[in-house]
């Protein structure tokens, strides 16, 4: 008697998925050819062509916190007075000075429907995205 296996793969409608970033950064190009290569289709928000908006922030604070969101190794933090760091405190402040300075925000940060996840490393994508 022979037994075959039939391996069945079912796939999910997945959520739309967002990358927000800036096109020219060496970790989003990563990004892209990971998605590319993946077959992923996602729509770019490049945040420093505008149309960033409070909303949009508002949904990621549902989901990280404004620690996770900022890069505070980048030269757009660096160069913000001392003021302007400590207002990340204050969430109405934090997205005031994002809007204000997108370049603080880490890349790519991915939205998937309610979901949300921040840099890039290819195990970590190959989880958020199974």
């Amino acid at each position: 008697m022979e037994v075959v296996f039939l391996e069945i793969i079912v796939k999910t409608k997945m959520a739309p998925i967002t990358i927000f970033g800036i096109k020219n950064c060496d970790t989003m190009q990563k990004a892209f050819r990971w998605l590319d290569s993946k077959q992923v289709k996602y729509t770019f928000h490049d945040y420093k062509k505008g149309n960033l908006t409070a909303e949009d922030i508002k949904l990621w604070l549902k989901d990280l916190n404004v620690e996770e969101i900022i890069n505070k190794k980048g030269s757009t933090w660096k160069k913000l007075t001392d003021g302007e760091k400590n207002s990340i405190s204050d969430v109405n402040k934090a997205i005031d000075l994002i809007l204000k300075n997108p370049s603080i925000v880490k890349r790519p940060l991915v939205q998937m429907g309610k979901k949300h996840l921040i840099g890039f490393t290819p195990e970590q994508w190959d989880i958020f995205f199974s």
